[in-house]
Parts: C-alpha cells; structure tokens; sequence
C-alpha cells in the first residue's frame, strides 16, 4: 500500500478530502482499506444510528410490563426492558443465521436486527434510582429527561453531564450544584446562563471564568469577586445593581443576555478549549498526545476523528465516536468502551476484544462477527455458534466477500470491509438522531441522502396556554401552571426535533421559584438546541491569531466568518492569565 498523502474523492458528498501517511498505517494495522467517505460524512453516518433524546411508550415483549424506549413503536424491533434483556429468560444464539454468500453482509445483518430482542434503553438498569425518563446513563437518582449522563442526582434536561446535583438544562458540565442554562461548565456552585467557567460560584451570564465569584456578564475573570461587566463593584453595590437587572422575568434575562453576548465579542478568545495537550488539534481536548481533528476527548493518544471520548485511556482509536475507558484500536465505531480493543464498525460494544459489525454486545465477548446482543460469547459470526478453528476459517472468506460482493444502497454507495453500517438499515428516523444536531437537514434533504424521516404525528393533547401568554416573572406564577400543557414558541416549526408543547413538573417549578428564575418559553428539546450552540462546532478551520503583531497560524473551531476576537495560546495566557 502506498503510504503516501493521498487525496480521495467522497462518494457520499462529492467533495475531496485527504488521507494521510499516518492514516495508511494505522488501516494498514487494522486490516481495513482507506475510507471512501470524508470524515464529516463518516460521523454524519455514525450519528444516523445514535437516537439520544426520542423517547416513546413500548411495551416490553418478554414480561408485557410499559416501557421507556428509544425505538419508535412503528419500527419492527423487539423491545425488551432492560430486566428481561439482561436476564436468563432468552438466548440471542437462538437467532443464529448461517453466512449466505449469494448476498451482501449488510443485508443478512439487517435481517439479524429485524430478529433479535434489544434492550429499550442504553442504561445500566440497575444504577438508575426513579430515573427511568433517561438514556445513555447510569448511577442516576431521582434525574429527568438527562442524557449521556452518569453519577447525577435531582437533574433535568442536561446531557454530558457528570456528578452534578440540583441542575436544569446544562451541557457538558461536570461536579456543578445548582447550576441553570450552563455549558462547559465545570466544579461551579449556582451558575446562571454562562458558558466555560470553572471553580465558579454565583454567576449569571459570563464566560470563560475561573475561581471567580458574584459575577455578571463578565469574561476571561480569575479570582474576582463582585464584577458587573468586569467592571469592579463594592458588595453592598453589586446586589443593588443586580436586583436592577429583573431577573426574575423573561423580558430581563434576555436583555442582559444580548448585552453580555455583545460584551463577550470584545474579549479574545483561545483558540481551543483544552489544557495539557501534545500535538493535538480539535476542541474540549484536554490532557492528551497526538490527538487530530477530534471533539470533547481527553486523556487519549494517537486518535484522530473522535468525538466523546469522555472517560480516559483511548490509544490508536480513529472514527470512535462516544465513550471510551481503556480502549485500544477501535475504528468506525459507536458508544462503546471499558477495557475494549480491536473493535471495527461496532455499536454498544463493552468489555470486548476482536469485534466486528457487532452491535449490543457486553460482557467480556471476544471474535465476534456480525453478532447482535451477545453476552459472555466467542466465535461467532451472525450470533452462530462457531469452534475457534471454523471462526478463524471463516471469517477471512467473508472479509473477502464482502469486497467482492459490496452492500450497494439506493443512492448507488457502495460499502465494503470497514465501512460503517449502510444508513439506510439504521433503526432511528434521521431527524430523531444525533445526526440532525449536528449535520440538520429538512425532509427533503434527508430523503434525498438516503436517509428516513419521522413524520409527526396528531398528539393526543390540547394545549392550554401559549409560551406568550406565561406570566413574564416568576413572582406572578402560580402552582396552577402544573396543569398547563404549554405550547413550544417554535410550534415544531424547526430543525430541533422539537415537541411542539411540554409540562412544567413539580420540582421543576420549585427551582425556578426558588433561584428566582422565569419559566422557559420552549420545549426540552428546543432549548437543548438554542444551548449547544454556545459549544463550538465539530469542524476545523486553518485561522492567524489576531493579536497585532502576532503570525501564529492554527487550527481553530472558530469559523473565519464567526465575530469572536481569537488568539494563539501564547498571546491568550499573556492577556489573561
């Protein structure tokens, strides 16, 4: 194979990328060709199988008890709760299909997935304490409606959110107590609408503090106390001027929120949020060597096109997206970890060595092919049962005859060895996975690519009272609102996966009641939307510091487009720090 920087044309956008030396070595380790799509396109294709936040009533088919689950009723999937899935009352080998080679793998895997029982959410069942409205979380106690979350407790519509107590609507914030509308938020005691602060206490609307406290709309603070648009105030002047503010109403928060965005933009801003890195490029990286183009990973080595690798230890991993602990050579593969290595094109694989195209499978699997909710297996191919002699013998032929015989899909791709599973046998519409947060597309855009749309359908509610009509301070809201279905002010006429209306809950109400906070005008889903757009984008531009005098050339998740004033780390810690 020649090792050289080559650029490839991507079958699925049209659009050239490059591929190089370092990428041929590591395909070259892993025994997969180069990639014929480009990485944008590969994690748009990961995130098509990744429904985080559509949650629906399904009865679980072992034990007839209601569910939570994360697959729509109108898809032919069995759905077992997690009790029944994790338990001795079924064996998935008992789906075993023999290797056809008169058909493409992806086809007779999409068979498998119409067989097999899967488990309704991706949780540890047993660590969630009255906290079953979740997904992708464990040790969880008297949570809502979180997501990729673990070790919280009393928490409501966050997601990435790690030993947190007592917080609403935050992203990817971690040991924080009473926090509100955060993000990138970590070690923080009540914190209100702001962004990148660390060691925080009392702070409304401000960005990127460090060990500060008493703070509104302030920006790149350390150790301050008392600051009114970084402007220092006494304490007793600090208060007066805060009651000024109203914050209590609707028509307040968003006044001083667009003063404070406008303030921010005078400020400089590094160029990528990470500590303590070697030769890495991306954003929220922190404590990790020659990481490139990856997301939100830290402490990990030699990855490249990662994203979520929240939990430490991940070495030589490409194309890993969501999770990690101990890994090793995982490519093309989706929420998986825990002491896992040698994974390709993989879904929900845990505690697994030498996986392949397999998908909910834990518990200490080893050589598995094409193999879907296994526990405690080896050698099998198509959940089969197979002596280690004929799975070494076996395997290879497939390998070869999935290049020779590729899943061609309606939009004329072609996939072989080592591509990710074909977007059309995923089991989420687009436009309630992942993907449509990072890569939205309409209708017509999705269909278009391939992919298929949920259509929403007649809800069996009637609204009671529109976002416009709530009482605009939370001094005038009364406990009667606990019986409103109140309209979402986008009227589910966005990209946002949007519910169209939502309920206030009881302790939801007491929050705002007691942090003095008015109630939001949006649903869940729509605010986590409006949110994650203050967490920088999962794309890279090459950028000068636009310090005078300064050429440091770097890449930057900051588009060239964007407003924000951006420096180099040497000319940022030399005005900050």
């Amino acid at each position: 194979m020649n090792n050289q920087t080559q650029i490839k044309f991507c079958q699925n956008c049209k659009k050239d990328f490059s591929v190089e030396s370092e990428d041929f070595s590591f395909y070259q380790k892993m025994g997969v060709p180069a990639p014929t799509w480009c990485p944008d396109c590969r994690l748009q294709r990961r995130l098509s199988f990744r429904n985080e936040r559509a949650l629906y009533k399904r009865v679980c088919e072992l034990c007839g008890i209601d569910t939570i689950s994360r697959f729509n009723p109108d898809r032919e999937v069995h759905n077992y709760c997690g009790e029944c899935w994790w338990g001795d009352k079924w064996d998935a080998g008992s789906y075993a299909m023999d290797y056809d080679f008169s058909k493409p793998f992806f086809t007779q895997f999409k068979e498998l997935l119409g067989k097999v029982p899967q488990q309704n959410l991706i949780v540890m069942y047993k660590t969630l304490t009255n906290s079953n409205f979740t997904n992708m979380n464990h040790y969880l106690k008297n949570c809502y409606y979180i997501f990729n979350s673990d070790y919280n407790e009393r928490c409501m519509y966050g997601e990435e959110m790690e030993h947190c107590t007592d917080c609403i609507d935050v992203t990817m914030t971690d040991t924080t107590q009473l926090a509100y509308e955060a993000v990138n938020c970590n070690k923080c005691y009540e914190i209100y609408y702001s962004v990148d602060c660390e060691s925080s206490h009392d702070i409304w609307f401000s960005k990127n503090l460090v060990g500060c406290s008493n703070c509104i709309g302030c920006i790149n603070l350390r150790g301050q106390q008392y600051c009114i648009f970084n402007e220092k105030y006494s304490k007793e002047d600090y208060h007066k001027k805060l009651e000024e503010f109203n914050l209590s109403s609707y028509s307040g928060i968003n006044e001083i929120r667009d003063k404070s965005l406008k303030f921010w933009l005078g400020y400089p801003n590094k160029y990528m949020h990470g500590i303590q890195n070697l030769d890495s490029t991306g954003d929220y990286v922190y404590h990790s060597k020659y990481v490139k183009n990856s997301f939100l990973v830290q402490e990990s080595e030699y990855c490249k096109y990662c994203m979520w690798l929240i939990v430490k230890n991940n070495k030589e991993c490409y194309d890993f997206t969501q999770f990690g602990e101990n890994t090793e050579k995982i490519y093309e593969t989706l929420t998986s970890g825990k002491n896992s290595n040698n994974i390709i094109g993989c879904i929900n694989a845990l505690d697994a060595r030498d996986l392949t195209y397999s998908v909910y499978c834990y518990s200490n699997n080893s050589n598995l092919f094409g193999c879907l909710s296994m526990k405690g297996k080896k050698y099998c191919i198509l959940n089969k049962q197979y002596s280690k002699e004929e799975y070494e013998e076996l395997v290879p032929k497939i390998i070869t005859h999935m290049n020779e015989m590729p899943y061609v899909d309606k939009n004329g791709r072609t996939y072989v060895y080592g591509d990710f599973f074909p977007t059309e046998i995923s089991q989420f519409d687009y436009n309630e996975t992942s993907a449509q947060e990072f890569f939205p597309l309409d209708k017509e855009e999705a269909l278009k690519n391939g992919y298929s749309w949920k259509e929403p359908k007649d809800r069996n509610y009637q609204i009671s009272i529109r976002s416009i009509d709530l009482p605009d301070d939370i001094k005038e809201v009364s406990d009667d609102v606990l019986s409103d279905v109140i309209g979402c002010a986008h009227e589910g006429k966005c990209k946002e996966q949007c519910t169209t209306a939502f309920r206030i809950t009881e302790s939801e109400l007491q929050f705002y009641k007691s942090h003095k906070l008015p109630l939001p005008r949006f649903c869940p889903n729509c605010r986590h939307y409006q949110r994650v757009v203050y967490r920088n984008p999962n794309k890279l531009w090459t950028r000068k510091c636009m310090k005078t005098g300064c050429d440091n050339e770097f890449q930057t998740s900051y588009s060239p487009d964007r407003e924000e004033i951006i420096y180099c780390e040497k000319c940022y810690q030399q005005e900050v720090y």
